[in-house]
């Protein structure tokens, strides 16, 4: 029974489709970090500095002091190593903006695929469109038949050409 059931999940493992997920979710990973690089070292310094050097990663309100240290903190890092209880407001805006970024990239990803799709569909459909026709239909039973058939194999009524 467990030899069955190992067998099984090595047939489902080795699926073309679920080795496919295994790859798209490792590079999705991989494309989050250069995400979240640009948005925390590219995007957000220069809108911090727009907004009177504001770095957002330690952009942050204290909700409860912390037991080693009292307040006030330089950083987030500060406060959170004092054991105080923090609001990050700032980590929490990088977070929105690395994940409107994903999002548009998905979005583009997916339009280019189905247009892509949409444009191999319709050059399919044309190419169907230039064979000869390999059926016709008896006149007289409306049954499919081979284009250079004489006489209808169903009803037997012969077929002028």
């Amino acid at each position: 029974m467990f030899k069955n059931f190992l067998n099984e999940f090595k047939k489902f493992a080795m699926r073309g489709n679920v080795i496919d997920m295994a790859v798209g979710i490792i590079i999705g990973a991989a494309f989050g970090k250069i995400v979240d690089s640009l948005v925390k070292d590219v995007i957000m310094p220069p809108i911090g500095l727009l907004l009177g050097k504001v770095d957002f990663t330690n952009l942050f309100v204290v909700l409860k002091d912390g037991v080693a240290q009292a307040g006030p903190y330089v950083s987030l890092d500060a406060a959170q190593k004092a054991g105080a209880v923090t609001l990050n407001l700032g980590l929490f805006v990088n977070a929105l903006i690395s994940f409107t970024i994903v999002a548009f990239a998905v979005f583009i990803l997916i339009k280019a695929i189905n247009e892509l799709q949409a444009k191999m569909l319709k050059q399919e459909e044309a190419e169907e469109a230039k064979k000869e026709p390999t059926e016709k239909t008896c006149p007289y039973c409306f049954t499919e038949i081979p284009v250079k058939a004489t006489r209808c194999p169903h009803c037997t009524s012969e077929l002028k050409k």
